[in-house]
């Protein structure tokens, strides 16, 4: 068949492909890193609330607070670099989905699915709970009255966290979100390995045809040496 027979899905397919060794694959592993170095800054203060069995003093309390209420009254600009890593991170997922192969598909779409479900934590739960903590919640009217309401009726009323329950939450949140992350850095781990197997799995069956093709022009020859011998 004629060169001109050529299925141009797959040529426009591969030049338009991002695999594993694009730019792109950075944009999403650089900002990963950066927010499992932010969770793991906080892993001393939380290692008390989760992974221990001892009683958590009140001073300890007192001390996270304040070291939370300092985190979220730092300048502006720690808040708008936050931002922008996310959206660095969105980015590197759209581009590298833009014309996707099957296999980028898969392993782009489930990793930023959990980059979703991360900044889904990191507004619902660690944004709320610090701004929980700032404002004081927990010595506020509100407090108290809820508070109040739920002992009246421990049956139907609601569940009302207190001070220490509510860090253990927002704990267990910093530990969610950095299980996520890196479910994301397999993710793309996993992308690079597929695609490496696949390219050795290509370069043997080209090995494979060159040598095939060698030995079929190899043997005309040698049956023509034949017969002049003859």
């Amino acid at each position: 068949m004629p060169d001109k027979w050529v299925d141009w899905s797959k040529t426009t397919r591969s030049k338009d492909y991002r695999g594993s060794s694009s730019f792109a694959t950075f944009m999403i592993i650089g900002p990963t890193f950066f927010f499992l170095g932010v969770i793991f800054a906080m892993f001393p203060y939380d290692y008390p609330l989760l992974w221990t069995s001892d009683a958590v003093e009140p001073a300890y309390l007192d001390q996270l607070e304040t070291h939370l209420k300092f985190l979220h009254s730092s300048p502006p600009l720690i808040g708008r670099v936050l931002n922008i890593m996310v959206a660095l991170g969105f980015l590197g997922f759209f581009v590298k989905l833009f014309r996707a192969s099957e296999a980028n598909m898969l392993f782009d779409g489930a990793s930023l699915l959990m980059y979703l479900i991360g900044v889904g934590v990191y507004i619902a739960n660690i944004v709320k709970g610090l701004r929980m903590v700032s404002a004081d919640y927990w010595n506020s009217d509100e407090f108290r009255r809820l508070l109040a309401e739920s002992d009246a009726d421990p049956i139907n009323g609601e569940v009302v966290l207190g001070r220490e329950d509510s860090l253990k939450v927002l704990a267990a949140s910093n530990t969610i979100l950095a299980l996520v992350l890196l479910g994301v850095l397999v993710l793309q781990a996993g992308q690079w390995y597929a695609e490496r197997k696949d390219k050795e799995e290509a370069d043997k069956v080209e090995r494979n045809e060159k040598e095939g093709a060698g030995t079929k022009t190899s043997s005309p020859s040698a049956a023509a040496k034949s017969k002049k011998k003859q």
